[in-house]
């Protein structure tokens, strides 16, 4: 099938998924509430302790652009569950027999849940703003800085798409996914200071892609200055927007090719 087919049919199972969240807006809902809660939990409850000396303001504005980064990340688990989903009840056996491009299916669960973070990061900039957040650098580069967490969310998407096909279950998805999720999003930038980790955990955190999108998405919104205020960043944080493109562009063409591999042999059975 050609390019323009693949790509309209993906648009189609992007609907197909869209049109499952509006008829079950409880997925939709819980997704919301969890970055809301993480905001007002570390802004308000956290936010005096760690800046300390303060009134938590200065805080809530570093703190905003790592939940961001967070919350797509954990998002993409979205991309792995529906998909496992969809093979434990035999949707994708069902798939197989329409007259659609088989690359169809991947991208259009991948672009949906494009437009699920899309949501998310609207309902979480306005809970930011509530809180004190503000973007001090122009609607511009604010742009680039949440196109850049979306750009990276729908790299780490299709690795999730690779985990979803090869595991039994939803459960096991998102049990898998948060033991490593977990662990790379709190040893990175987004909730401290890099000077207050220890030498290793510093220097994984400084290489560590998550704190590079982070540190992207804070420059754009004028919250830090560049290399996030430290005396001496790695490259990584010198570069962020370019480090998180490359990491998104390796991640695109290794788990692309893999997750759509493994989708060709688990229809082909």
């Amino acid at each position: 099938m050609s390019l323009s087919t693949a790509v309209s049919d993906g648009f189609v199972v992007a609907k197909r998924n869209l049109i499952k969240v509006k008829r079950v807006p409880d997925l939709l809902v819980f997704t919301t509430l969890s970055p809301i809660m993480f905001v007002l939990l570390f802004a308000y409850v956290f936010g005096g302790a760690i800046d300390q000396g303060g009134d938590g303001s200065a805080y809530r504005e570093f703190l905003i652009a790592g939940i961001f980064a967070q919350t797509v990340v954990f998002g993409s688990t979205i991309t792995g569950a529906g998909i496992a989903e969809d093979v434990q009840k035999g949707i994708i056996d069902r798939f197989r027999t329409l007259p659609m491009s088989p690359s169809a299916v991947l991208f259009g669960r991948t672009l949906s849940d494009v437009v699920n973070n899309v949501i998310v990061l609207v309902v979480m900039s306005l809970t930011g703003l509530a809180v004190g957040w503000r973007i001090r650098d122009g609607f511009w580069h604010a742009l680039v800085g949440f196109l850049l967490l979306l750009v990276f969310a729908y790299a780490i998407s299709w690795i999730m798409a690779l985990v979803g096909l090869l595991v039994p279950s939803p459960e096991v998805v998102n049990n898998a996914s948060f033991i490593i999720i977990f662990p790379l999003t709190f040893i990175a930038n987004t909730f401290v200071q890099l000077e207050t980790l220890p030498g290793p955990l510093r220097t994984f955190a400084e290489w560590n892609p998550i704190s590079a999108v982070t540190q992207a998405a804070r420059e754009n919104f004028g919250n830090v200055p560049p290399g996030g205020g430290l005396s001496t960043p790695s490259w990584a944080l010198q570069n962020p927007e370019l480090y998180t493109l490359i990491w998104s562009a390796v991640v695109l063409l290794v788990f692309v090719p893999l997750a759509s591999a493994r989708y060709a042999r688990a229809t082909s059975r």
